[in-house]
């Protein structure tokens, strides 16, 4: 083991609780997407804010999901999924996708199509990544998906969905 390590284990503080995690984590701004994957009546989708850049080359991303959402089955054998981040004003799409409502009627809100993968883009979306699911990795009570960004559409007057402070906020792009 490295020295560096070595200290690091030696120097570990008591873990913080979860109530204080979460309100630290309030005053992280996070944009607000709609994950989805799927086809014709089997598709899927979830709210997320823990979607992240990870690399340009290959352009991969990553997206977090808990494994106790009523989803998680459909994702773990996904094999494509598209984040599709928030337009400023969708927070009745995030509230839809982030609660119990069904799949069908969750799907009946905005116009869907489909890119290269074949998985639900939402066509209002500031920006959606199409993806190929290429690794999962459980961490604590989440599996990390890790995704190899393979199309992209972008709205040219897009502004965004952010969650920061336990609320919704909009952002709108501004004239240059």
């Amino acid at each position: 083991m490295s020295a560096l390590k070595e200290v690091i284990l030696e120097n570990t503080a008591p873990c913080i609780s979860g109530d204080e995690f979460r309100q630290g984590m309030s005053a992280l701004p996070g944009t607000v997407s709609v994950v989805t994957t799927g086809s014709g009546q089997d598709k899927a989708g979830f709210t997320a804010t823990a979607v992240c850049s990870v690399s340009d080359n290959p352009p991969t991303l990553l997206v977090c999901l808990n494994r106790g959402a009523s989803v998680y089955k459909t994702f773990e054998n996904a094999s494509s999924l598209v984040v599709n981040t928030l337009d400023a004003g969708q927070d009745n799409l995030s509230n839809l996708f982030g609660g119990k409502a069904p799949m069908s009627e969750r799907f009946a809100q905005g116009t869907w199509k489909n890119l290269v993968t074949g998985s639900p883009v939402l066509d209002e979306s500031a920006v959606s990544f199409d993806c190929n699911i290429v690794e999962m990795k459980s961490v604590a009570t989440h599996d990390v998906i890790i995704c190899e960004v393979v199309g992209i559409k972008q709205k040219e007057q897009a502004g965004a969905l952010v969650y920061y402070n336990r609320g919704y906020h909009h952002l709108t792009k501004s004239s240059d």
